[in-house]
């Protein structure tokens, strides 16, 4: 069988366990308030048969609109004729269906006006009948007072289970975010430890090689200082040894020559020889070695 044949005849199905069921809901409003049990019932029953009946047609006019989709799709001509019959008659049964609901609204309501006035008279009338009745409507005015204290002790206890409730799930969103605030902080952390002990290394690295560099120059600036030292009294000796040997050249260069009484007659000319301008005698040993103190 083809799908769209399948999907009408589904549609069917569902049309006829929904039009039934209203139906039902619809009876029962109109009977609803004819007798005192029903009269003694929540009025909340009322609405919730009127929310079932909405419900049934809402579900009849979606059932409506899809076999008007699924119509033109049927194979044959004859199959949508039919369609489109059995499309009208449901139109037709949907809007017999709100005009019964509204008219079944119309008969509970003067159902209920009717039974109030039966109560009214038994109230207001003697006899032991009535008494009892006034008694029983105390009693359920009691109850009914108990219970709505009870029930809005419980819809306190209902809104502080919330709070608390929405407290617990903020508390809980707080400790995610700061959850994943110290894992980021402990990663971080982890990066800047590793980032200080190269720091550290290198900053013993550089303190030993400072220490270094000072024994360093140190060492240097004492073998300068020595250095200098050497020099400096190797030149100071020697230009004392050049100033004397200098100034007694020249002394002995400034004096006359004298000539001796017997060298005239031995015809030989001699320099006169002064003794207080004579170099001294420096006795400098032949086989000293010489040094260049430069």
């Amino acid at each position: 069988m083809d799908e769209v044949v399948e999907a009408v005849e589904k549609a069917k199905k569902e049309w006829d366990e929904a039009y039934a069921k209203t139906q039902a809901h619809i009876k029962a409003i109109e009977n609803y308030g004819k007798s005192r049990e029903e009269k003694e019932k929540s009025s909340n029953s009322l609405q919730r048969l009127n929310g079932l009946a909405q419900d049934g047609l809402n579900l009849l006019n979606s059932l409506h609109l899809k076999l008007d989709l699924l119509a033109p799709q049927l194979p044959t001509s004859d199959q949508v004729q039919s369609a489109q019959s059995l499309l009208q008659s449901w139109k037709k049964e949907c809007n017999n269906l709100r005009l019964s609901l509204r008219n079944a609204n119309l008969q509970a309501k003067a159902n209920m006006r009717k039974a109030a006035q039966e109560e009214r008279e038994l109230l207001l009338g003697g006899g032991e009948e009535s008494t009892i009745r006034r008694r029983n409507l105390q009693t359920k005015a009691g109850m009914t007072s108990a219970a709505e204290s009870i029930t809005e002790s419980l819809r306190r206890t209902r809104q502080l289970m919330v709070q608390e409730v929405e407290r617990n799930a903020s508390t809980l969103m707080t400790f995610d975010e700061s959850t994943g605030v110290l894992r980021k902080a402990e990663s971080e952390y982890k990066g800047h430890r590793s980032l200080l002990m190269r720091t550290r290394n290198l900053l013993s690295t550089m303190q030993r090689q400072d220490i270094i560099d000072r024994v360093i120059l140190v060492l240097g600036l004492i073998l300068f200082s020595c250095a200098v030292l050497y020099v400096v009294s190797k030149r100071i000796g020697l230009l004392k040894l050049q100033r004397q040997v200098t100034a007694a050249i020249k002394a002995g260069m400034a004096r006359q020559p004298e000539i001796r009484p017997g060298a005239a007659e031995d015809g030989v000319n001699l320099a006169q020889v002064y003794r207080d301008n004579a170099a001294p005698n420096m006795e400098v040993p032949l086989q000293r070695p010489m040094h260049d103190e430069l």
